[in-house]
């Protein structure tokens, strides 16, 4: 029995009391015996040896798990379709036709080799609270839109797709599966021809509500029950490329070289002291380096490298990267070699509803489970999706902050307690919207 099943059947065993889930002050609950036992399910489509999880979007295990997920998601009573990106949708009626829908849901592609939780534990909460709200008889005044986008770990592509639209530049793109983005929209059901008819607009949406693992440590090392989410951080990538003069080393005093792996140590040392050196919960990382040529005897010519700033201030962002240049400038002066950055990748902070957070945090207080106001330093399909309407999102914690990796883990207790506060404040916020 592995540790899942283990934890799992405690939870079939164990009466309510016993999980210690604090009484709520409306009846109204989540079934955690049966989300738990569909992430344990889902888990199985691309289960590793080493407990994890390898399904990666626009494989034969991916297509598999969808087929899975949507009658799960039939079983919920929602209307189910495929969009032009090949997110699955499941549409739920409000009771008053005027109002924008509230979208709740996450994702269920992992990256290779990767766990069983990130994106699953959100996208099975999301179903799960559309199934309560059916056995129950309970109609929301908006319309309701259970979401499972495509392709989260490839760069948010099923929800950027509806939010700004997809270039033929991104439909190019080779992915894990070995298949084009375009190529795998049609594999999963999808039309990547009718795109630009299913981009949305600004105002389309009430809000949309993600449930997700923090796959980080502050949760689980503080013992805090449910983070609320201030914000997605911006995060920006540069590839660098140090350009020096590769020389004989045994011939070439060391006060005449151009040294590029000497400036890209000094470079690697000064991104760390820069943006340590400033208080806040920014981070820099350099994750990549390869020298040119490579061999023992030749003083290295060419070093090409990188740069990741993230933080919830663009501003502070675009502080750290100034610094590194100004630092970069001395670097180049002192070794005779030239610096030349290219920025690949931008995005842009996105802020949660204040509303929401407020919302998410009495949902949870009101279950006698405690709260922090964190950012999340990962990005989320809820970052493209605040383009288009107001955004929350409630974290759950992760062992040791351990994720992207088969080591990945919550608590069935945690995953329970996260989607009864998805719950209510899906209740509370169509109450007041």
């Amino acid at each position: 029995m592995n540790r899942r099943d283990f934890n799992l059947g405690l939870l079939v065993a164990m009466p309510a009391v016993a999980l210690r889930l604090p009484q709520l002050t409306s009846p109204l609950r989540v079934d955690g015996r049966r989300v738990n036992a569909h992430l344990e399910e889902l888990a199985r489509f691309g289960k590793t040896v080493e407990g994890g999880t390898n399904r990666v979007a626009y494989g034969d295990l991916d297509l598999q798990a969808r087929h899975y997920v949507m009658k799960l998601m039939r079983g919920a009573a929602l209307e189910v379709s495929i969009d032009a990106a090949g997110n699955i949708v499941g549409r739920r009626l409000g009771n008053d036709a005027r109002l924008k829908p509230f979208m709740i849901g996450s994702h269920i592609d992992s990256v290779p080799q990767g766990g069983s939780y990130d994106g699953q534990v959100g996208s099975m909460g999301a179903i799960e609270v559309a199934q309560t709200l059916s056995e129950n008889n309970v109609q929301l005044r908006h319309p309701l839109e259970v979401v499972i986008f495509q392709n989260e770990e490839g760069g948010t592509i099923g929800s950027a797709a509806i939010s700004r639209g997809l270039t033929d530049k991104d439909l190019a793109i080779v992915t894990n599966s070995k298949k084009t983005i375009r190529e795998g929209i049609k594999f999963i059901g999808g039309d990547p021809d009718a795109l630009a008819s299913y981009v949305r607009k600004k105002g389309d949406l009430a809000g949309y509500l993600e449930l997700h693992i923090e796959q980080g440590s502050i949760l689980y090392s503080e013992k805090i029950d449910i983070g609320v989410v201030e914000g997605i951080v911006g995060i920006g990538w540069w590839d660098v490329t140090i350009e020096g003069f590769a020389n004989h080393a045994g011939t070439t005093p060391m006060n005449q070289r151009h040294d590029a792996l000497l400036a890209a140590a000094k470079y690697i040392e000064a991104v760390n002291r820069i943006v340590t050196s400033i208080p806040g919960r920014q981070v820099g990382t350099v994750g990549r380096i390869q020298a040119n040529p490579g061999a023992f005897n030749v003083i290295p010519g060419k070093v090409t490298t990188t740069l990741e700033l993230r933080d919830l201030d663009a501003a502070k962002v675009g502080l750290l990267f100034d610094k590194i240049q100004t630092e970069v400038a001395q670097i180049e002066a002192a070794t005779g070699t030239r610096f030349e950055f290219k920025q690949v990748n931008r995005s842009q902070p996105a802020l949660t509803d204040e509303r929401f957070r407020r919302a998410i945090d009495e949902a949870a207080k009101n279950q006698g489970l405690t709260t922090k106001l964190m950012p999340s330093g990962a990005g989320h399909d809820a970052q493209e999706i605040a383009e288009l309407c107001p955004i929350g999102m409630v974290f759950i914690p992760s062992r040791d902050g351990i994720s992207h990796s088969p080591r990945e883990f919550s608590k069935a207790e945690e995953i329970t307690n996260g989607v009864n506060v998805l719950l209510h404040s899906i209740l509370k916020l169509d109450a007041m919207a």
